[in-house]
């Protein structure tokens, strides 16, 4: 790539982000070089000036944007000069085009295009008379001008037929005028109008989309929500979706840019521009508008979902225990499991606590006998059909007290249990095992569990099967990667799914990793991993980090501190007279370590400053303590919730327009964003997340159309 464009995208978007050129420049450069997010976050702070993962990021998609738009920039360049209509200053203007739409109003004119009016009138040698009218020369005679133009042959019979050819040519002009379509842009984007209408033969008033049967709303102002609302209204036949802008004042815009005076040329002009906005301006700006917002509206819900995706996935995981899990049902029964520490499953069985008093006895004894046979920690129920109802019954059982029994959000579970994945893993057991197994799983590591699904499929997020999929996609794999290299990975336990997650490795090299392990045994130490088929020393590079072996040959083999970096720790170690695992664990010797001593070229005093952070809490896990969730009792069902009631519940689902709770009815409620708190809330995410446990306030209950409306106005919502 040109160098001198380099320089002028890193000067652009170090001004963007508030940042040096040179920290945009490094970044650039070992992110070219196969560098991951997390890696330069983590263990590149000295040549990125200790950016975050968010700007990295940043950099890394806007740098992407800008090389798109040079390569649109090429191609224009090449077409214009293969039409021969590149000169000096077109060429400028079209190196000068910072934006895409930019771009593409300069190359409006040029651009090859369906047969238009304007292309017949040009033939028909009109194009000299659009010009003599353009100039708007207050004492042209008009007729008299366009008579030199009759011609039958070419289907000009009248000086009508002259003018009206003519005033195509001009309303095309307009029409590509850069300025014009910059004014109509911006008038459009802050001044117009969304407006949705029934559509004729549906029934909108008994569908979803009643609300817009008759809607107006300023495209400046309209949530993300309602305008991808109202784009799946139209798509599914149910409205008409529009965006309009006043016809006067569009046509002020462009007198202003084209009326030069009075007399009969204007008057002509002025036919045109009336002509230009009705039938081509109007329409390709209309067009602009519905594509800009949409791009919008997508970007706040992929960021939302994000948001949600993170928290599931960072969610308080209960740690290696013995786990029965259960997939809960009504007709079919509960299919039980039982998972070892590892998550292995090791037993299973399908119970029967709702057909009778017989089938419910028989149903306790056998759990009571698993938790006593199995030494089962922990019971996980899904929330599916039937979990209030089962969560009740394993509770009057009278298990241990040390025994705790947790509801698990099963969203996407059903989605895990019908993939290639589980059927790799159990290929002698049906769906229904598959689901319950996942459910146990979830509870002792979410993040370990929820990275074999789809993101889209764990059910949280709003319209993401609208918005734009690859940038969804690449947005989510983000939030996967990072959380997955934020908590670290334990190479001898973690799946290939999990692996594939991790700084440097992906489908291919995970694979080859969980192959080795089956073949040679766990290892023992990050540097046997340079034994693994195709991981060379980039990959090791960018994984060795975020892989941990507990109980590994060095000490720090179990922490996040970079193999790269153990030689500092020997020095330190040294230089206290201890070894590095006496200096683990000795809070006072990490203390007198003076970090000073110890920077060189490549190692400044953020990198110490991690390593010393490291050492105090080696391999610590960032994702908070494990809490367990407790709906209250006596309220299972949508029937029993009353107006007034204070009740437990936690957070679901986070969206532009609220929060979604489950109070454990099998119906989440929803607490609007004018009831999250008592001030003014813009962005709900500051307020809740997803799996935070709140108490809430009943607002309403709609039995029929089964929704709940809840307020967290004046309610503590604190974990409780």
């Amino acid at each position: 790539m040109d160098s001198t464009k380099t320089g002028l995208h890193d000067k652009t978007i170090a001004s963007e982000l508030n940042i040096t050129a040179r920290q945009v420049m490094a970044t650039v450069e070992l992110l070219d070089d196969g560098a991951t997010v997390p890696f330069l976050a983590r263990y590149r702070k000295e040549v990125t000036g200790g950016l975050d993962e968010v700007v990295i990021t940043s950099i890394r998609d806007r740098v992407a944007q800008l090389r798109e738009l040079d390569k649109r920039r090429a191609a224009i360049l090449t077409s214009l000069e293969a039409q021969g209509k590149l000169t000096e200053a077109l060429r400028g203007h079209v190196e000068a085009a910072a934006t895409m739409a930019e771009l593409e109003d300069i190359y409006v004119p040029y651009r090859p295009k369906r047969r238009t009016r304007a292309m017949t009138a040009k033939e028909r040698g009109l194009e000299p008379l659009a010009q003599s009218l353009w100039i708007q020369d207050s004492q042209l005679d008009v007729e008299a001008e366009a008579t030199k133009y009759l011609n039958p042959d070419h289907g000009i019979g009248s000086v009508d037929d002259a003018l009206a050819g003519a005033r195509d040519i001009i309303a095309e002009w307009i029409s590509e005028d850069r300025q014009a379509r910059a004014s109509m842009r911006m008038l459009y984007l802050e001044h117009g109008i969304f407006k949705t209408t029934g559509a004729r033969g549906k029934d909108v008033q008994g569908s979803k989309y009643r609300d817009y049967a008759e809607w107006e709303e300023p495209v400046a102002h309209a949530p993300s929500h309602r305008v991808l609302a109202m784009r799946r209204g139209e798509q599914e036949g149910f409205l008409t979706f529009r965006v309009l802008v006043s016809e006067p004042e569009a046509l002020s815009v462009l007198h202003r840019l084209f009326l030069k005076g009075k007399g009969p040329a204007a008057e002509q002009v002025t036919l045109a521009i009336q002509d230009s906005f009705t039938r081509l301006l109007s329409l390709s700006m209309e067009t602009e508008a519905r594509l800009q917002t949409k791009a919008k509206a997508d970007q706040t819900a992929i960021e939302v979902f994000a948001q949600n995706v993170q928290q599931l996935l960072m969610a308080p995981p209960l740690g290696q225990k013995t786990v029965l899990a259960i997939d809960p049902g009504f007709r079919t029964g509960c299919k039980m499991v039982c998972l070892d520490r590892q998550g292995n499953l090791r037993h299973t069985d399908t119970i029967y606590p709702h057909q009778g008093p017989d089938s419910a006895a028989k149903a306790g004894h056998t759990i009571t006998e698993w938790c006593q046979r199995f030494n089962v920690e922990a019971i996980a129920v899904g929330n599916g059909t039937a979990g209030r109802e089962t969560e009740a019954f394993v509770r009057s059982l009278n298990l241990p007290s040390d025994i705790p029994i947790v509801m698990v959000n099963e969203s996407g579970a059903s989605v895990y249990s019908a993939s290639p994945i589980a059927r790799e893993e159990f290929p002698d057991h049906d769906v229904t095992i598959r689901g319950a197994v996942s459910i146990g799983r979830r509870l002792m590591d979410p993040l370990a569990e929820l990275v074999k699904i789809d993101p889209k499929a764990i059910g949280v997020g709003q319209y993401q099967h609208d918005v734009d999929q690859g940038i969804l996609k690449q947005r989510l794999q983000d939030v996967v990667i990072s959380c997955v290299n934020r908590v670290g990975v334990d190479v001898n336990m973690a799946s290939p799914q999990l692996l594939t997650a991790v700084s440097g490795v992906g489908p291919q090299l995970a694979g080859n990793i969980v192959a080795y392990r089956q073949e040679h045994g766990p290892f023992q130490s990050r540097t046997a991993l340079k034994n693994v088929p195709r991981l060379g020393a980039k990959a090791f590079e960018q994984a060795a980090g975020f892989l941990r072996i507990p109980d590994g040959e060095h000490p720090l083999d179990a922490s996040a501190v970079h193999p790269e970096r153990y030689v500092v720790v020997n020095a330190m170690a040294k230089d206290l007279g201890c070894t590095v695992k006496d200096l683990m664990k000795d809070r006072d010797r990490q203390r007198t370590i003076d970090l000073t001593r110890y920077i060189t070229e490549e190692v400044g005093k953020p990198t110490l400053t991690d390593i010393l952070s490291e050492l105090a809490k080696p391999g610590r896990d960032p994702r908070q303590q494990f809490e367990t969730v407790k709906f209250d009792e006596g309220i299972q069902s949508i029937e029993q919730v009353k107006p007034d009631m204070i009740l437990h519940g936690v957070v679901t689902n986070v969206t532009a327009f609220g929060a979604f709770v489950d109070i454990g009815v099998h119906q989440d409620g929803l607490v609007h964003i004018s009831q999250l708190a008592n001030r003014f809330v813009s962005d709900p995410n500051t307020v809740v997340q997803v799996n935070q446990q709140v108490k809430v306030k009943v607002l309403e209950v709609d039995i029929l159309r089964k929704r709940i409306a809840l307020s967290m106005k004046a309610v503590p919502h604190a974990s409780t």
